[in-house]
């Protein structure tokens, strides 16, 4: 039970520095809460600021759609307990790499 919510990115930035003492926006932040059980339901909030994503598909030369696909996937593996660390390493980890390969599967069937 995953809930995404589309904010501004004056929201984001209040978020981001109230809950990870971080200045600034950023695209997608994540809060799971965790399962007593390996079977119980995963519960939390995906936060994505749109017009974030909108600057980083340009900048990267990507359709919106794609970027937002990529953020939201990006906010799933949080809350399944994946994570990756920051700076030049981040897009070399296993979790950069499983969101890759998902956002490759969902170009393969058409989603974008």
């Amino acid at each position: 039970m995953l809930s995404i919510a589309f904010v501004s990115r004056k929201t984001m930035a209040a978020l981001n520095r109230r809950h990870l003492g971080h200045r600034g926006g950023t695209d997608v932040i994540t809060f799971a809460l965790g399962r007593s059980t390996p079977s119980a339901p995963l519960v939390g909030d995906i936060y994505v600021a749109p017009e974030i994503v909108r600057g980083q598909a340009r900048r990267w030369r990507v359709p919106v759609r794609e970027e937002l696909a990529r953020v939201v996937v990006h906010g799933v593996l949080h809350a399944i307990g994946h994570d990756h660390p920051e700076g030049d390493e981040r897009e070399q980890s296993p979790m950069w790499k499983r969101q890759e390969r998902w956002l490759a599967a969902a170009r393969a069937e058409g989603v974008w």
